[in-house]
């Protein structure tokens, strides 16, 4: 009988170990799930993807330069660039919500945001930075001087122009990347101190007619015109009018930054973000934002330091942009001239009105837009990053 208790006693206490051990092993797994459960919690969020639309020029070099030196140092940005053949297929892509960041001239991105407000400005890719551009059949009658800096808007022009519709009665030709465009504003400009209409549409009154031009076609467009003796001209970004006179068929005029004058120089392109990523992840588009920030430090150090540094710079410009030449790159960058700028790039909301108010006489813009809500006020004083630049020494 005691055999029979004591094995009872041993059969119960198997089972109730049985039990414990699963219960212990319940309880660990529960206890290593809410451990793993935090962790998760606690991991970062993976980068953001921030794909930014931009047009071949000069006014986007600050968007390549950091994407290749600073966007595999970002922590919350997977930072992309496309490149658009055309104003009109950026705009097109951004619309449609292919891209959560664009690079926008500024009165085209103060039309899209007339037509619907789902973005905002977060800051500028540069200031000044465009060029009139003429053919050796007005350069005939203007004479331009052999040095660039003394190349300022005078009335000689004018006076050519004038020559020209005289003459031929029809409108010169003048190329611009499109009519909604800062350059379209700054020949307006112009055009109005010299006395001179400019006419946006065919068969519109004026001495000259603005043509919209994609850039990389611009030179080639001055060219066959000297071929056949008829004036020509185009107001494009940079290099591209540098493109013209570097190869030999045509004259830089003069630059914008003489035409609207501005402190610390005219306001150009605007980059923008959709309202979604602004709304998701402020922090994402911030970094992209300081990065390009920095880059212009670094492109204004390498263009008054000369050397490896610019060179470099120009290596990684050319992978991106192979049209524009060395020889054009460099003649953009000259810290002599000045023409273009890549300092004070946040937002400046009364010089975006300054442009605005000019696009608005030249009917250029059909309705002002209210530059406060557009403008994001968490953009106002970004600072540049501080991310390495030791991939420019490799």
């Amino acid at each position: 009988m005691i055999n029979n208790v004591l094995g009872c006693f041993l059969k119960r206490l198997k089972q109730y170990i049985k039990v414990s051990c699963v219960f212990s092993l319940l309880l660990f797994a529960a206890n290593s799930g809410a451990v793993n459960n935090e962790l998760l919690l606690k991991k970062p969020p993976p980068k953001q993807l921030i794909q930014a639309l931009y047009i071949p020029l000069a006014d986007h070099y600050a968007a390549i330069i950091a994407y290749e030196l600073f966007r595999d140092q970002m922590k919350h940005a997977d930072f992309r660039l496309t490149q658009m053949k055309n104003w009109d297929l950026l705009r097109s892509y951004f619309e449609t919500g292919y891209s959560q960041m664009a690079f926008l001239m500024s009165p085209l991105a103060m039309d899209m945001f007339h037509r619907k407000e789902n973005f905002r400005w977060v800051g500028l890719m540069h200031r000044d930075g465009n060029a009139l551009a003429i053919n050796e059949v007005i350069n005939e009658h203007v004479r331009v001087p052999l040095k660039r800096k003394e190349r300022i808007p005078n009335r000689e022009l004018g006076d050519a122009l004038r020559h020209f519709y005289a003459k031929y009665n029809k409108a010169t030709y003048v190329g611009v990347p499109h009519l909604l465009s800062t350059h379209t504003v700054v020949l307006y400009k112009y055009l109005s101190e010299q006395n001179l209409g400019l006419a946006l549409l065919p068969n519109a009154p004026g001495e000259v007619l603005a043509l919209p031009l994609a850039p990389p076609k611009a030179p080639l467009f001055i060219k066959s015109k000297n071929t056949r003796a008829i004036p020509a001209a185009f107001e494009q970004s940079l290099p591209w009018a540098d493109v013209v006179e570097t190869q030999g068929y045509g004259k830089v005029a003069w630059y914008s930054k003489d035409v609207i004058k501005w402190p610390k120089g005219h306001v150009e392109c605007l980059i923008v973000a959709t309202d979604k990523i602004l709304d998701r992840r402020p922090e994402a588009v911030k970094e992209v934002v300081a990065a390009i920030h920095q880059a212009g430090e670094v492109i204004e150090q390498a263009r008054y330091g000369g050397g490896e540094q610019l060179d470099a710079l120009i290596r990684l410009i050319r992978k991106h942009i192979p049209l524009h030449t060395e020889a054009a790159i460099r003649a953009s960058l000259n810290p002599e001239l000045n023409v273009i700028n890549y300092k004070d790039l946040n937002i400046d909301k009364p010089g975006l009105s300054h442009i605005m108010g000019f696009a608005l006489k030249g009917g250029i813009l059909k309705n002002p837009i209210n530059v406060k809500n557009f403008a994001d006020p968490r953009f106002e004083d970004i600072r540049p990053s501080t991310f390495s630049v030791e991939a420019l020494q490799k």
